[in-house]
């Protein structure tokens, strides 16, 4: 049975901050709250950040976790409120049918492999030249790039971004333009962080997207919310939220 989590997070406190500003150690941090073994339970994650000084920790788990360790290390222990929140996520799934709209948001990389790229790095052309035939992963770096990466792969994630809803043009003037998708960028984050006793350094492109969708396969649009979107899930992309459509 997945969960569906709401922690609130104190960026003001040691933790609090390094959790917000290292993905690496939110990946550990929220490791920590899965009774069982972690690294055998998909665990989706995505920061929140629309309030800088009350950022938002949402976690999808596939069994009830615990987060006490976050509150005090990370959050506000000794505060009024709740803080945090754990949800049963199965009773969403009756409403994935054909056609249904949602609201949506979720934080993603956009990324393409490729074998041959046209600017390739110093580190990326000494591969080459060692004889190295594996692709390489590129990040998009433009808001229109990124947007058409999105809108590319929704068929295989079983749903369509359907056009944005428009008033009719007044009589007299063109009204042949096709309508943009309805889908936006709402944050874009480039990230450099350090992970493992070696300091691996990773890089990543955290990009918000926000809009409105429509299911056109239910069964895959289910999996699509519980395995993830894109690459980089281990560091908070991929958790894909819903929402009604407000009318």
């Amino acid at each position: 049975m997945p969960f569906l989590s709401k922690i609130r997070i104190n960026p003001l406190r040691q933790k609090g901050g390094l959790l917000v500003r290292n993905p690496h150690v939110a990946h550990g941090m929220i490791s920590g709250g899965i009774a069982g073994n972690p690294t055998r339970e998909r665990t989706l994650w995505r920061l929140d950040t629309a309030d800088p000084r009350r950022p938002s920790l949402l976690v999808l788990t596939e069994t009830k976790p615990d987060w006490s360790h976050i509150v005090d290390q990370a959050g506000w222990p000794h505060a009024e409120g709740e803080h945090f929140t754990i949800r049963d996520y199965s009773p969403l799934f009756t409403h994935l049918t054909l056609g249904h709209e949602f609201a949506f948001r979720v934080t993603a990389h956009p990324v393409e492999n490729t074998i041959n790229p046209n600017k390739p790095t110093p580190a990326q052309q000494k591969r080459r030249d060692n004889g190295n035939t594996r692709g390489f992963r590129l990040t998009h770096r433009t808001a229109a790039h990124q947007l058409d990466w999105f809108v590319r792969r929704t068929a295989n994630w079983g749903f369509t971004i359907p056009s944005a809803r428009r008033d009719h043009a007044a009589p007299g003037l063109d009204d042949t333009g096709t309508p943009a998708h309805d889908v936006r960028i709402v944050a874009r984050n480039p990230q450099r962080f350090h992970k493992g006793p070696t300091r691996i350094l990773v890089s990543l492109t955290a990009v918000t997207f926000e809009g409105r969708l429509a299911i056109t396969d239910p069964t895959t649009f289910k999996q699509r919310l519980l395995d993830g979107i894109g690459p980089s899930k281990a560091y908070g992309c991929g958790l894909l939220t819903l929402a009604p459509l407000s009318r």
